[in-house]
């Protein structure tokens, strides 16, 4: 198939996850990435390890998000690099970085100086907090962003305080927003002619994230989030939305009507909280009942009950239990990328289909600077090479 950003250039300044996310998705839409890193370490993630795993001689996060690239090493500081690199720059589509505000100006590749070399470049940019105020300078981290921008109020029960997500969520999620952003701008320029710089903060992301339970907030007057101290998914929801544990393991329940419920599940004290206000202004000692009956049976029981009447649950799964399930080998998530040194590693592909056909890529990831060279002679030839 022809997929959707073939013969789009990308010129990629960005390290570690947000910004390497958002390019590795355009590049298994079809664009061809090249990934600007400094010599001798290159992109920080290549030794920033999240686990004990080493893949190759990088980290697995390195592996995870830059398969799919081609790797340019340039130190910016030498003038003879930073001319390579603009002379790249002037044959792009896309140029994008994740620095902290100031670094590109002082490189002299920031929007209004790409805009001269390449007036329609569309030039995306992800910052922590944005580029004005007093948090500006501050390291955008993921932990860090989640705790400042209150997400983690949300999760866990309320005696066991803050609460972090287990994956670098607000990374990922300012990543998916810079290429919704750089994907308009490219439209745009299709049609008019114009580029345009677009710009996300990781703070936004985790705000916007959050637009429900915001919307809620600034509507009840500010009153404080309040979890229940047992068995919480959401502090805005009313009994039963949490996770029980059962017989033999853990059971999630979403929205359901608690006297129905309490019918199907042979728990007859439930069946009297019949006003749904109740639900909510008296969910702990709902959920406490709950709790304890459900520990009475297995989750394949209780399932069996309740998927039949159609109520909103699902078994909670690990990664084994969910990769040995059909309903996950349908789906077809896994795809082998193999490295120019013959090195093969297993992960996922883009969850997005074109046409009927899922975007597979077997294009693993780079060595620092291993496309330098053949960068180079494109540069002299005027043509880029074929993804």
């Amino acid at each position: 198939m022809i997929k959707p950003l073939e013969d789009i250039l990308i010129v990629d300044f960005s390290q570690f996850l947000s910004g390497p996310s958002a390019s590795l998705r355009m590049a298994d839409m079809g664009a061809r990435v090249v990934k600007i890193e400094r010599p001798p370490a290159g992109d920080i993630s290549r030794h920033l390890y999240i686990s004990n795993v080493e893949m190759n001689g990088d980290s697995s996060v390195f592996h995870a998000i830059n398969r799919n690239k081609e790797s340019f090493a340039a130190d910016l500081r030498h003038p003879e690099d930073l001319a390579e690199v603009r002379a790249l720059i002037a044959g792009a589509d896309v140029v994008m970085h994740n620095f902290r505000p100031g670094v590109m100006e002082r490189l002299g590749l920031d929007y209004p100086s790409m805009k001269k070399i390449k007036p329609d470049i569309v030039y995306g940019e992800i910052s922590g907090y944005g580029t004005e105020g007093p948090w500006k300078n501050k390291p955008g981290q993921d932990l860090l962003v989640q705790a400042l921008s209150g997400l983690m109020q949300l999760s866990g029960n309320a005696d066991k305080g803050p609460v972090p997500m287990g994956i670098s969520v607000v990374d990922i999620l300012a990543g998916a927003q810079l290429v919704q952003g750089i994907l308009a701008c490219l439209v745009r320029r299709g049609v008019t002619g114009q580029g345009g710089l677009v710009q996300v903060s990781m703070l936004e992301a985790a705000c916007d994230l959050q637009f429900e339970t915001l919307t809620t907030f600034f509507s009840d007057h500010g009153q404080p989030v309040q979890r229940t101290t047992q068995n919480n998914a959401h502090p805005y929801l009313g009994a039963p939305y949490g996770i029980y544990e059962t017989k033999n393991g853990y059971l999630a329940l979403a929205m359901n009507p608690v006297p129905r419920l309490g019918t199907l599940l042979g728990c007859e004290p439930l069946t009297g909280y019949s006003d749904p206000a109740s639900w909510f202004h008296q969910r702990e000692e709902i959920k406490d009942i709950l709790r304890r009956h459900l520990k009475t049976r297995t989750t394949a029981e209780w399932l069996g009950i309740l998927e039949t009447a159609d109520v909103w649950c699902a078994e909670v799964l690990s990664w084994p239990k969910l990769m040995s399930h059909p309903g996950y080998h349908a789906l077809e998530m896994e795809q082998t990328a193999t490295m120019s040194d013959g090195y093969t590693f297993r992960t996922t592909r883009c969850p997005v289909e074109i046409d009927g056909e899922k975007l597979l890529s077997g294009k693993g990831t780079p060595k620092l600077g291993e496309d330098r060279e053949m960068i180079l002679e494109n540069l002299k030839t005027h043509r880029h090479p074929a993804n």
